[in-house]
């Protein structure tokens, strides 16, 4: 005969046990420090409750105090094998803040995150936050505007909510001043698919960095891409195989700087011995892997899901501020694909 489950423990049965009232156990199990109640009865309540294996009904708490201690995370990040450090730097700074996030797969589709908003309504959060797995532009559903609602790695066409994305402009500029200081002024670039806000400022940033420092970014040198190692291969295959190739490439991705290394090897070319290469992400299950190395500029994906939450703690605090932009710094992750320049 199967036996039933244990009926969890009430303030009644630990007040009971400790021989004392259910208020003063109400007081003591809630850390009201208002109330007048001898250590040695605090002692014994605790001590009974622990005993008992007592646990605080959250849900009856959130009612009293209309505060849950939660933030709901919507996402279609959660198999990435990358982008899933936003959700670590997100969870990081909602333990810091003695906060605790519920995560929801919505697999970017429009109807499953509607319904994911719901459900964590449902429990009682304080506050959203919806991150994509790339820079981009999203709807933002009509239910997610009942509670204060941050955007990560996104934004919303119409500027109403704050949204923290990497400063990809920023990012651009330090691959330009990384193969700059190497030497490198014939340099090309395959790009992102165009039009994306990745796209848009990596090369901005990029070309800017290369026309300060005197050595302008030649159109016959741009090369699109769309993301993939197979476009970075035929992208680097062109420019090796135009007039004067360039001793240098930024990829967009580190995809594409995949791609372009086999393109590179075909041709007898040593990296960086006598062409340098510098790639977008920071995706280590490849940059770290590449032979050799790959020299990368990282997406801030954990500061971007720590800096949501933080923005987040500020609206549910008492800030009056529902729109700002914030862009994160992409820093640069040195290995060993940037070589001195030898032409």
């Amino acid at each position: 005969m199967e036996s039933s489950p244990a009926r969890a423990a009430t303030m009644a049965d630990v007040a009971r046990t400790a021989g004392v009232s259910r208020t003063a156990v109400s007081f003591v199990l809630n850390g009201r420090s208002d109330a007048s109640i001898p250590e040695a009865t605090r002692a014994r309540i605790l001590a009974a409750a622990e005993q008992m294996g007592y646990r605080r009904n959250a849900a009856a708490r959130a009612l009293a105090s209309q505060r849950s201690g939660l933030f709901g995370l919507v996402t279609e990040i959660v198999t990435s094998p990358f982008a899933a450090d936003i959700i670590k730097g997100a969870q990081w700074s909602a333990w810091q803040d003695e906060r605790f996030l519920l995560i929801a797969p919505s697999e970017t589709n429009q109807v499953m995150e509607e319904a994911a908003i719901e459900k964590l309504l449902e429990q009682r959060i304080e506050g959203l936050i919806i991150a994509a797995s790339w820079h981009q532009q999203i709807r933002v559903p009509a239910n997610a505007y009942q509670m204060p609602c941050v955007l990560v790695h996104c934004f919303d066409e119409e500027g109403r909510l704050p949204s923290i994305v990497p400063d990809e402009e920023a990012g651009g500029r330090v691959a330009a001043r990384t193969l700059l200081a190497a030497g490198h002024r014939n340099i090309g670039h395959i790009t992102l698919p165009t039009g994306t806000p990745a796209q848009v400022g990596r090369l901005r940033g990029f070309g800017a960095e290369l026309s300060t420092a005197g050595a302008p970014l030649a159109d016959r040198l741009i090369v699109a891409g769309d993301g993939t190692a197979e476009s970075g291969y035929r992208g680097a295959s062109e420019l090796l195989d135009g007039p004067n190739p360039p001793t240098a490439i930024f990829c967009g991705n580190d995809r594409m700087a995949m791609g372009a290394y086999d393109a590179i090897k075909e041709r007898g070319l040593r990296i960086p011995q006598e062409i340098s290469i510098v790639g977008f992400d920071d995706q280590q299950a490849l940059a770290d892997c590449l032979r050799p190395g790959l020299t990368t500029v990282a997406l801030p994906y954990e500061e971007m899901g720590a800096a949501g939450v933080r923005k987040l703690t500020e609206l549910t605090t008492g800030s009056r501020e529902t729109s700002s932009h914030l862009a994160l710094d992409c820093p640069l992750r040195q290995r060993s694909s940037v070589g001195i320049a030898l032409r």
